[in-house]
């Protein structure tokens, strides 16, 4: 049995209901420079599913008419994808606040050197993976030198703004565990963290965001192999938080696919559960956003992943 049939035939997590819709997080395409053990997408070099032009001026209609404040662009690597800039442009010009979910590397990769320029010009925010401040720890989650072209990355990030006090360009770090862990306190790494990257590299950025590793697919199949799968989804559902379930991301953002179907989240996109009630996936073009206003949202066993522990979200922990 997949993990995928394991959450879904014994979900238990409790009902939640959406607010009002205050973020479009767009996965643009599970391409990607990279290859990532905990990757929940199954992203890589290798994929080919990737976002189209009339997709793209779809999201961009609802974007207008939805009246959401915040673009959330995400991947795989989603600079890859070629309408990435028309996208980034559009949703400028309309005062919507996009956020670019960047792994770094790409930033140094042929034919996206101009890249980190064109993010500060359109006062993107950057929201940059760096799972470890030590190298070898980051190589072992994502790849042979991986780490060194993070750093890199963000000294051409910071040398442009990004993560320096006053100048409105914020850079935010990711950080997920290495294994079948919660995250430690957001604070305490961050302060680590900022330590470090600071005294080794001459490295500042705006603020750590804390996001727990979800059983689900590259990662969900390592706990298989390894014989801990239901000892992690003992982990999650034991540290379950009540107070969690009021700021979980879901209430307030919609994701959408490749091809402009919705789900509650980006983890639900990539267990293909439609949104509560629908038999199947919606498209983008079919929806109005205030009808998604106090719906029930469709859960399952994975979403103790947000709300175990200090809470996990697109933002980081949930509890301060």
């Amino acid at each position: 049995m997949s993990a995928t049939e394991l959450i879904q035939r014994h979900a238990d997590f409790p009902q939640i209901h959406r607010g009002r819709l205050e973020t479009l997080q767009v996965n643009l395409g599970y391409m990607c420079n990279q290859t990532c053990f905990h990757c929940h997408v199954n992203a890589g070099p290798n994929r080919r599913e990737i976002m189209d032009r009339d997709t793209v001026e779809e999201v961009l209609e609802f974007l207008q008419r939805s009246g959401a404040k915040s673009l959330d662009l995400t991947g795989g690597a989603p600079e890859m994808n070629p309408w990435f800039e028309t996208m980034v442009r559009r949703a400028h010009e309309m005062g919507v606040q996009v956020i670019d979910r960047c792994n770094l590397t790409i930033l140094s990769e042929p034919g996206y050197e101009h890249t980190a320029e064109f993010l500060r010009e359109h006062g993107v925010q950057v929201v940059a993976s760096l799972p470890c401040y030590m190298g070898d720890n980051v190589d072992a989650q994502r790849g042979d030198g991986v780490f060194e072209a993070s750093i890199a990355g963000l000294r051409t990030l910071n040398a442009l703004g990004y993560g320096v006090d006053g100048t409105g360009l914020r850079l935010s770090l990711v950080y997920n565990p290495l294994g079948a862990t919660l995250p430690p306190p957001q604070a305490e790494l961050e302060a680590a963290y900022r330590e470090h990257l600071f005294d080794e590299f001459g490295i500042v950025f705006s603020d750590l965001l804390t996001i727990a590793n979800m059983p689900i697919n590259r990662f969900a199949k390592s706990l298989q192999r390894e014989g801990n799968y239901k000892q992690y989804m003992d982990l999650l559902r034991g540290a379950h938080r009540e107070v969690n379930l009021a700021g979980v991301m879901c209430r307030g953002l919609i994701s959408v696919d490749w091809r402009g179907y919705v789900y509650d989240c980006d983890f639900n996109q990539m267990l293909k559960m439609p949104l509560a009630g629908s038999p199947a996936p919606r498209h983008l073009r079919d929806l109005r956003a205030p009808a998604l206003d106090g719906m029930p949202i469709a859960v399952a066993d994975h979403c103790y992943g947000c709300t175990a522990g200090q809470g996990s979200s697109c933002g980081g922990a949930l509890e301060s």
